[in-house]
This record gives C-alpha cells, sequence and structure tokens, in this order.
C-alpha cells in the first residue's frame, strides 16, 4: 500500500474515533458523555488495534488477538462505515458523507491489499 494510502486510512481511522466520540457525547448529557466519549474511542482503539491477521504488511504485523482476512476486513469495514454513520447521527451529516466517500476511495486504491486479505482465509 502506498504512503498517500495509508495516510488517507489513518485520517479515516482518526474521523471514525471523532464520530463516534462526538455521537457518544451527544447521546450522554453532562459529564457521564465525556466518559461515554472517552470509552468508545478506547473500545474502538481496542477492536482496530487488536483484531489483526498475522504478518499484515500495512500493519506492524504482529496479531495480539489473531485474525483471518476477511474477518479482519468486515471489522475495518464496520468500524469505518459506523464512524461515517456516527458522524451523520451526531449532527454532522456532511462529515459522515464526506468520510465514506473517502472510506470508498481507500478500498478502491487498495485492491492489492483486499487481495491479500481475502487470500488469509484460514487463521494459524
Amino acid at each position: 500500500m502506498n504512503t498517500a494510502n495509508l495516510f488517507l486510512r489513518f485520517t479515516l481511522e482518526l474521523a471514525a474515533l471523532g464520530g463516534v466520540a462526538a455521537l457518544a457525547r451527544k447521546t450522554v448529557e453532562g459529564w457521564p458523555g465525556l466518559a461515554a466519549a472517552i470509552l468508545a474511542i478506547g473500545a474502538f482503539a481496542a477492536i482496530w488495534g487488536g483484531f489483526n491477521v498475522p504478518g499484515d504488511p500495512s500493519r506492524s504485523g504482529r496479531a495480539p488477538v489473531p485474525v483471518t482476512g476477511p474477518v479482519r476486513l468486515v471489522i475495518e469495514i464496520t468500524l469505518l462505515t459506523g464512524g461515517a454513520v456516527a458522524w451523520h447521527a451526531s449532527g454532522c451529516p456532511v462529515a459522515g458523507w464526506i468520510m465514506g466517500a473517502f472510506g470508498i476511495l481507500h478500498y478502491a486504491l487498495s485492491r492489492d491489499r483486499l487481495a491479500w486479505l481475502l487470500s488469509r482465509g484460514r487463521s494459524g
């Protein structure tokens, strides 16, 4: 994956974190909303960073919780889509649509990585 696309993916990760935090903050009023936002960010980051395909060249290669390539792809698409939907639901629909469009662009530019992930169908 080229450097520009890695930067795009990192930006999408940050945008998704922002979306889930914004939705949690909007959903829960007062200081508990801040706690909810922090918990949402932590849960998102734990899932994103924890469930990996061993040896993924676009990541560190480490896999705290090893998963198959297709499972990782579902996790990524779910979290990035969830971030875009969260922006929309938090009252920022334009941010959600922009994030969704850039998510589609990212995966359109990631054919080699998609093929690699899909070829890793068995764990172990």
